[in-house]
């Protein structure tokens, strides 16, 4: 159901409000440039410092301005199983095809807590749910004979792993059939090696075509053709990470003109000199002369 390149949508804002007119303009740019998704609200899309109020109208908007032509995949985690339920809940009701949630973030539930967690909000909300491991943000990783046994739970459909671990992946695809999606844009290629189908990118909010290329490739298994895209994209990959993700993303969609690059405390401008790093980036890329 979710496979290709998926991008994991920033949030834009002007003086402290969400700019929903920019936010179309970025869900249209998607659209057209060949992204098979949208995520909104998940990391990328500074959920943590989003009231529930503009959580749940971004969700709405985004659906609205899709309007079915892509797959809108809501971010709809929290540390709190209840807040979770909510927003899944409302994903379900605006429409969105599927919700993405996070592993709890600073409990650090043990593998019971985890699969009870899922389990909750799988069976009371009728909706494709991903579930997200990024360990380096939660504390916690997610362990493949708990994403196998949630895959029992018709409606969990899949993983996004950010793990950074090929051994975890495999683990996964060994002991179930589940969607697994990649969560880190330099991993995708090998990810999708193994078995996965698509990612939930960054650098897709940068260069959705060439992120949608290496996806296609790999799913048509001409992977002579994907490590050319690989390895184009790699230095620009990691150059989204040379500081807080989405800091990177943000300033570099301000360097090329898409967005005003606001972010929200306790986010900040980059450094000066990864600020210049990551210019070097863009026109090693050719996106800037």
């Amino acid at each position: 159901m979710f496979q290709g390149s998926l991008v994991a949508l920033v949030t834009p804002f002007q003086n402290g409000q969400v700019d929903y007119q920019k936010l179309k303009e970025l869900v249209e740019f998607h659209v057209k440039n060949g992204t098979q998704g949208i995520v909104p609200c998940g990391t990328t899309g500074e959920s943590a410092t989003l009231s529930f109020d503009e959580h749940e109208r971004i969700i709405g908007e985004v659906v609205s301005m899709v309007a079915g032509r892509i797959k809108v995949l809501a971010g709809a985690g929290s540390n709190n199983t209840m807040e979770a339920l909510r927003l899944t809940k409302h994903a379900k009701k605006m429409g969105a095809d599927g919700a993405l949630l996070i592993t709890p973030y600073y409990n650090k539930p043990t593998p019971a807590g985890l699969y009870r967690h899922y389990q909750l909000i799988a069976e009371a909300v009728d909706i494709p749910i991903i579930m997200y491991n990024v360990p380096s943000r939660t504390g916690i990783s997610i362990l493949p004979e708990t994403v196998a046994r949630l895959s029992g739970i018709k409606n969990i459909v899949g993983i996004k792993e950010a793990s950074g671990s090929l051994d975890q992946t495999t683990q996964i695809l060994q002991l179930c059939n589940i969607t697994v999606l990649s969560g880190d844009d330099s991993l995708t290629l090998p990810i999708m090696s193994v078995g996965g189908k698509g990612v939930i990118s960054v650098v897709a909010n940068v260069v959705p075509a060439d992120t949608a290329a290496l996806t296609r490739y790999c799913l048509e298994g001409n992977f002579d053709a994907a490590r050319k895209c690989h390895y184009k994209l790699f230095p620009l990959c990691k150059s989204m990470f040379f500081e807080t993700n989405p800091i990177p993303v943000k300033t570099a969609m301000r360097m090329l003109g898409r967005i005003n690059g606001e972010m929200r405390l306790p986010l900040c401008d980059m450094t000066k000199e990864h600020d210049d790093q990551l210019m070097r980036a863009l026109k090693h890329y050719g996106l800037m002369s």
